[in-house]
């Protein structure tokens, strides 16, 4: 795996209470059932019980149509009764290797490596349990489509697993068997991203889509030793992603949909991820800064009196799931070591562990950050 040399203003740490949370956390795991994704069946997919599908989050029944079909969209409004369970199932998998492979990182015991490495081989490699690598069929239309490049933002989560495995590649249990078998499906999986027509779809989306397309791009390919793709990257962050951001540091997209606060957040949460893992010595993202003065630090700029207070927020406020924000995100802790914004790492310290909130915990790409620093 590529790692490229970190630098930080503060020196990233661990609370004791963090500390704390994350082992016991890590105890339950290794008791609790493994989660695969053949685990529920997605009845109205076309695909098998090894291809992860899932539904729209804004699409519910016409009330005018007898049979309700087909969906019509209400933006910001999640449908409760749409298939959602293979998303849960995925971030509960990805939730808990990333306890157990802090915990092993932490107090350096083979229990908590060996249960890590038996549920990433159930999950991906096992031929019984495994998740193929598309996804075909998420983010499905119910009379509409069975599945949509939009719905390639469901996988975000997976972003952890590279840094789980790098962080108990040297236990006993990571085998070089398992280890080539996880190399070889994130690679399948970011080469059906970049040659699938949903795929392409969501690569040029002029929204916090491509954002996310990107962000889980770099680090599959930083995995799977994909320097070109990791240049790519690169040079589409500079050149294409970070045009979506006004002068002023603001996404015009985001602040136009009906969950502003929400989606501000996220999408300088998923663009900081980018600067962290791909920024070069050479070609340090965090200092890029573009002819009309567009750059990571000043999306920073922008939302963090906003994180700071919510109060402050000038905006509409969020349809739905106003109260859950801000949550602990990422990028609180990336940018802040890095840039040395201490305000932004004690707001990141300030707040609760996880939060309760479904959305809130979908919405966050990454479980702990310090594992990737």
């Amino acid at each position: 795996m590529i790692l490229y040399p970190k630098s930080y203003s503060i020196p990233p740490r661990l609370d004791d209470q963090s500390k704390s949370r994350i082992l016991q956390k890590a105890e339950i795991s290794l008791t609790d059932p493994i989660p695969h994704i053949t685990d529920e069946v997605c009845s109205n997919s076309p695909g098998s019980i090894h291809d992860y599908c899932s539904n729209g989050d804004y699409w519910w029944p016409d009330p005018d149509s007898r049979n309700g079909l087909p969906y019509i969209r209400r933006d910001g409004e999640s449908n409760p009764d749409n298939f959602n369970s293979h998303r849960i199932i995925l971030r509960q998998m990805r939730t808990t290797v990333v306890n157990l492979a802090y915990a092993y990182v932490l107090t350096k015991e083979e229990r908590f490596a060996e249960r890590s490495v038996r549920i990433l081989k159930e999950f991906f490699l096992d031929e019984t349990t495994r998740m193929n690598p598309n996804l075909s069929y998420a983010q499905a239309i119910p009379g509409i489509c069975a599945g949509r490049g939009i719905g390639i933002i469901d996988t975000i989560h997976l972003a952890d697993i590279p840094f789980v495995i790098q962080a108990i590649k040297n236990s006993l249990a990571m085998t070089d068997g398992i280890y080539r078998g996880l190399k070889k499906w994130f690679s399948k999986y970011l080469g059906w991203m970049l040659t699938d027509e949903n795929g392409i779809e969501e690569m040029n989306a002029d929204n916090n889509h491509s954002v996310c397309f990107f962000m889980q791009a770099a680090v599959f390919s930083l995995f799977t030793d994909n320097e070109r793709m990791a240049g790519f990257c690169r040079e589409h962050f500079k050149n294409v992603l970070l045009k979506q951001m006004d002068v002023d540091g603001s996404f015009p997209r985001e602040l136009g949909r009906t969950k502003p606060y929400n989606y501000s957040i996220f999408i300088v949460d998923n663009l900081v991820t980018i600067c962290h893992v791909l920024s070069t010595p050479k070609d340090d993202l965090w200092k890029y800064e573009d002819s009309e003065g567009r750059s990571i630090r000043k999306a920073i700029d922008f939302i963090f009196p906003y994180v700071a207070d919510k109060r402050k927020w000038p905006y509409a406020q969020d349809i739905a799931h106003f109260d859950a924000f801000p949550s602990r995100v990422s990028f609180m802790l990336f940018a802040g070591c890095r840039l040395g914004i201490s305000r932004l790492v004690q707001l990141y310290e300030s707040l609760p562990f996880e939060s309760v909130d479904e959305e809130a915990r979908r919405n966050a790409a990454i479980r702990q950050p310090l594992l990737w620093m």
